[in-house]
């Protein structure tokens, strides 16, 4: 895990939030590269989940809503971890955490239900703790203007319900598609970027006919496994969690989590329930708004039941770094000469990878070759992802590709000054072939589109 972060820093992926003040936990930035990576992975879910299927629409809702929204929901009753305080250096964890051993060779801690900041055994009683963001709205801060940041997408696609059936002319069985900014004050934020207290949720609210909810439930565990297969995930790091009816939310008829071997152990990296007809009913029964679903069929109306696949953006990108990375003891050009140097292979998948092409003229001192790179960057730019670059040997440069997984290098060289030509190199096996300049966007684009 050290080498994600130690990568993820160096190469521009991912920062900590206000690092030059001392950093805030369970808060991160995303670089240039981890900005772009975000953006490939949601441009590819709105692709699958969206344009591809015939009954999904997306929207974007707001960060605030009206404080009874959250009442509704059942937030403000369960949305809650069993917070402890330990007695010696007053240090807080949730204390499940604890009880798991999750912080076992952190600090001090040697043992179960043992503080790692100072060893000691010595906890209050842990109490209830709410995990949503207090905020106020207006200039008064008083009781009656208090409201939450959300701590996920789903409700404004319920509260929005019958404004989208209505304005989108729907029929059962449709989805309500969301990618946006949620909040959560998490007692114990830690693993990187695995469990934080700002994050992306990418979630779909599927309302179906009562009756028909598990057979659409297992279609979409099916599609959400898959969407992480597409993205290059190995399928031997995923894997299926039924939760046991005891462990179900208080809506939930049926939890299915995807689960991904990470470098601190299987841990969710996604999530699929069955939530009945339990928000419609709620958001009814709070607003005053009936938001039921007439069967035009049937001729009645009735609640839907809602099935709801839903992702964490940051775990995803933290999962497809980790799946990707390789380290090559003595790097990937063997020499006669042994070395002791390990290269780094970012064997991201070409959707997700930020860089597509880099143009690497071959040496920097030659004004001919870079005039020339520069106009091929000038000419790729408009098309790729593309990144220049002129410094350093021509074999450090492949290698800084190679860890920031780009797919394809070109170079140019004292040929491509006679024959109008390029070399152009495969990052994953390191195959060289000659391409006409000309030809150069047409290749890319069928490479590129190959994954």
């Amino acid at each position: 895990m050290e080498k994600i972060v130690s990568l993820a820093k160096r190469r521009g992926f991912i920062f900590q939030s206000s690092e030059i003040y001392g950093g805030i936990e369970g808060v991160y930035d995303l670089g240039p590269l981890g900005a772009l990576m975000r953006q490939n992975i949601i441009n590819f879910w709105i692709k699958k989940f969206v344009l591809e299927e015939e009954n999904v629409v997306l929207i974007s809702g707001s960060c605030l809503m009206h404080p009874r929204v959250w009442q509704a929901s059942g937030h403000l009753e369960h949305f809650t971890d069993f917070l402890i305080e330990c007695k010696n250096c007053h240090k807080r964890y949730r204390a499940d955490h604890l009880a798991e051993g999750k912080f076992l060779g952190q600090g001090k801690a040697k043992e179960k239900n043992q503080c790692p900041n100072c060893g000691s055994k010595n906890f209050t009683r842990p109490r209830v703790f709410n995990l949503m963001f207090k905020t106020f709205l207006g200039p008064v801060e008083d009781k009656t203007h208090q409201t939450y940041l959300r701590p996920e997408t789903a409700q404004s696609m319920f509260v929005n319900f019958k404004n989208v059936l209505n304005s989108m002319r729907l029929k059962l069985p449709f989805g309500i598609a969301q990618i946006g900014r949620c909040f959560r004050n998490e007692i114990t934020p830690g693993d990187f970027i695995f469990r934080l207290r700002e994050f992306d949720i990418a979630e779909i609210e599927f309302f179906v006919k009562p009756g028909e909810d598990e057979k659409h439930f297992d279609i979409w565990v099916d599609k959400w496994e898959k969407f992480f297969l597409d993205l290059g995930i190995k399928k031997e790091n995923l894997r299926r969690k039924e939760h046991p009816k005891e462990a179900l939310a208080h809506y939930a008829k049926r939890t299915v989590d995807i689960e991904y071997k990470f470098p601190f152990g299987w841990s969710e990296l996604a999530g699929i329930a069955n939530r009945t007809d339990y928000d419609l009913k709620r958001h009814s029964q709070f607003s005053g708004e009936d938001l039921k679903y007439f069967d035009e069929e049937k001729k009645k109306k009735y609640f839907p039941f809602v099935i709801e696949p839903t992702l964490g953006i940051e775990r995803l990108i933290l999962a497809i770094l980790c799946d990707a990375f390789e380290e090559i003891p003595g790097g990937r050009t063997k020499t006669t000469k042994p070395t002791k140097e390990i290269e780094i292979l970012l064997k991201l998948d070409k959707k997700v990878a930020p860089i597509k092409v880099a143009i690497l003229p071959l040496i920097k001192k030659n004004p001919k070759l870079v005039e020339k790179a520069r106009e091929i960057y000038r000419m790729l730019k408009p098309h790729f992802v593309c990144q220049y670059d002129e410094v350093g040997s021509i074999g450090r440069r492949y290698r800084r590709q190679d860890e920031i997984g780009t797919p394809y290098c070109i170079t140019i060289d004292f040929e491509t000054l006679k024959q109008e030509d390029v070399t152009v190199r495969d990052r994953d096996t390191m195959e060289q072939e000659r391409i006409k300049i000309k030809n150069l966007i047409p290749f890319l684009k069928e490479k590129l589109e190959e994954s």
